[in-house]
């Protein structure tokens, strides 16, 4: 059993007070010109530019395609004389009132090169088993109607498509897809048109696209709401999405869902950060309902304002959004609730629920870039003990190991890894190593060695082991989305391949969405490839989501599956609540990042992922004593409390300021 964890509270109504009255300075400068902007981004500018119902080939349903499969599901087929081939629609529901959609391109037709990619291991495994049987579609008039439920119904409209979800009594509509009809689907092409261009180019980097355009849009409104929130992960002072577009609203970007090392990131701003999640919750005084598309390609998602479609007389109650996706399917769900509680029910069960914390990872944890050595990390554990004040897990950053090869030691200064982590679990508290993606290139490493022989890590669009710059120099990284691959890496935990360590060693995965310091974007080229000929464009955000699920099961296979992993984060997707925790990345010592980590941990809740918190103090710059004082009270109320600074600031100790 472990000691409860040594954990003091503030009081929550000075604590508001205290940040209603905090000063304001501006955000520090990030590098803005490093990241791509939607009229930088091909499939984002030509989505954004259409006005509704504007589309020269909107889909329909074909006539009389509509029918019950047998394992109770309704297929169709959408069509327009001017695709290539048809695409095909399948709509399931789940318990109690979910409804599924999903819409693909027909292969059967017509087969292009490649297929596009479902996102795997993603949705809980016994999904399909948990689908109800719809009863038969009710068709009159170019409408056909499907009981989801007591009391909702699905209308479909064949030509052009369209789909609401409705109460059954009264007829009024909750959630609607493409009834702004901006629903696009790019077909994949077997060829490139002589007179087209494929190739993007931003800054010095070219993107091929050998595949070609094949981007995703469409509109979603959600009715009876007079508020929207979720799409983690970016920087906002407020808990509800503000409008992107439309009257009233400034010059806007859309809300960015794109993995990516962002470091002393805006405080307020729709520009995408570390993670991603592609949940959205609407909520009104009489109902909520929510939003998920499983799609781990780039995605921008506008909230639109009343009248952002030149309508003089908008609709009460109604908020209208556009989504577009760089790539992939349709893979979405519709969960309606009497409040935002029961839709997160909805969502978690279907991505799964939060892990069950170890108690001692929901107290005070210590962390810097870095302590230095064996007796810098006895100081600060024993500092701790001399002023009286609580903490439970020490961490170490990435100088702890040898030359930035991950699974080792620096052994000049942790000789004796194993009697220091003993030393500090005799006082009933844990360590905390960093462990990241990228693998030093160096061919006296057991690690890349192993890694290049049996041909795992993600390759460059010649088919080559891509080559990327990260913290140890030259390095590759592991082709998370291979099952084989991520089996591989559980392995590495146990303590016979990572030596020096023992069971109260728990693991950090920082730099996983994932960060190359000279690709696009500090990240990894969108052409690279992935197991099953998959480009990492079709997956990028779930990358991070594999490497934690790799690195979790590392953990419950090193413990014989009788100790709960506890494993950080900084990239994840939907699904990464069932792994570990997550914190908001690198923030800056200032009042607006310590207002804006509120509503961007309350928003990781709403979306099911709990387990998360803020940098204490701010990752970058020197907190005066008075920001630190409140941020350690506000810190007091993250599920996940932690300390941690930069190798440039000044060491942040909490005895050191008085």
């Amino acid at each position: 059993m472990d000691p409860p964890p040594q954990r003091r509270l503030a009081a929550p109504l000075l604590l508001l007070l205290l940040l209603i009255a905090a000063s304001s300075p501006a955000a520090r400068a990030w590098k803005k010109d490093e990241f791509r902007n939607c009229n930088q981004t091909p499939f984002c500018k030509r989505a954004r530019t259409r006005a509704p119902h504007s589309l020269d080939a909107p889909l329909s349903l074909a006539a009389g395609s509509l029918s019950v499969s047998p394992d109770g599901s309704i297929s169709a087929e959408l069509s327009h004389p001017s695709r290539p081939r048809p695409l095909v629609l399948r709509l399931s529901a789940l318990p109690p009132h979910a409804l599924r959609l999903q819409i693909d391109e027909d292969y059967s037709t017509a087969t292009p090169p490649h297929r596009r990619f479902h996102v795997p291991d993603v949705l809980l495994p016994d999904l399909e088993a948990r689908t109800l049987h719809l009863p038969e579609p009710k068709s009159a008039g170019g409408v056909s109607t499907v009981a989801l439920s007591s009391d909702l119904d699905v209308v479909v409209k064949h030509d052009p498509f369209e789909l609401t979800v409705r109460r059954a009594g009264s007829g009024d509509p909750v959630l609607s897809f493409n009834s702004h009809g901006l629903f696009d689907f790019e077909p994949l092409r077997e060829s490139k048109p002589e007179d087209e261009t494929w190739e993007e180019h931003f800054r010095s980097h070219t993107d091929k696209r050998p595949r070609g355009p094949q981007s995703i849009t469409f509109d979603v409104s959600f009715y009876g709401a007079d508020f929207v929130y979720g799409l983690p992960e970016h920087g906002s002072t407020s808990l509800a999405l503000r409008p992107t577009r439309g009257p009233g609203v400034e010059e806007s970007e859309p809300y960015r869902l794109f993995n990516l090392d962002v470091f002393e990131y805006l405080h307020e701003s729709p520009f995408g950060l570390y993670g991603s999640i592609p949940f959205m919750i609407g909520h009104g005084a009489r109902a909520s309902s929510g939003f998920f598309w499983l799609n781990a390609a780039e995605m921008q998602i506008d909230v639109l304002a009343p009248g952002w479609d030149g309508s003089t007389t908008p609709e009460n109650g109604r908020i209208d959004t556009l989504w577009m996706a760089e790539a992939g399917v349709i893979d979405a769900f519709f969960f309606v609730g009497s409040e935002p509680k029961d839709v997160v029910k909805q969502y978690v069960s279907v991505t799964g629920t939060p892990a069950m914390p170890q108690q001692f990872a929901t107290a005070y944890h210590q962390c810097r870039w870095n302590y230095r050595d064996e007796a810098d990390v006895d100081g600060v554990d024993a500092g701790f003990d001399e002023h009286d004040i609580p903490y439970d897990v020490l961490w170490l950053d990435i100088e702890h190991t040898d030359g930035k090869r991950y699974f080792t030691w620096d052994h000049s200064a942790f000789p004796n890894p194993e009697e220091m982590q003993r030393k500090i679990a005799d006082k009933g508290r844990k360590m905390v190593t960093i462990v990241d993606p990228h693998i030093k290139r160096d061919s006296s490493f057991h690690l890349h060695q192993e890694a290049t022989e049996k041909g795992y890590y993600v390759k460059d669009a010649n088919g080559n082991d891509y080559d990327g710059w990260c913290w140890p120099g030259s390095s590759s990284y592991p082709d998370m989305l291979n099952p084989e691959i991520r089996e591989w890496w559980a392995d590495k935990f146990s303590y016979e391949s990572y030596k020096g360590s023992t069971p109260t060693l728990y693991i950090w995965n920082d730099m996983n969405e994932p960060s190359v310091f000279n690709g696009p974007e500090v990240t990894m080229p969108r052409d690279a490839l992935h197991y099953g000929d998959v480009e990492h464009r079709e997956l990028h955000n779930a990358y991070g989501y594999y490497f934690h699920m790799a690195t979790a099961d590392g953990l419950l296979k090193r413990g014989e599956g009788k100790d709960r992993p506890f494993v950080l984060s900084r990239a994840f997707f939907a699904g990464t609540q069932r792994y570990g925790a997550v914190w908001t990345g690198d923030n800056s010592a200032d009042w607006d990042h310590l207002k804006s980590s509120i509503p961007m941990v309350l928003t990781l809740g709403l979306t099911g992922l709990p387990f998360s918190g803020a940098d204490v103090g701010g990752f970058f710059g020197n907190p005066e004593p008075d920001l630190l004082v409140r941020w350690y009270q506000v810190g007091a109320f993250y599920p996940f409390f932690r300390g941690h600074a930069h190798h440039d600031t000044k060491r942040r100790e909490p005895w050191l300021f008085g």
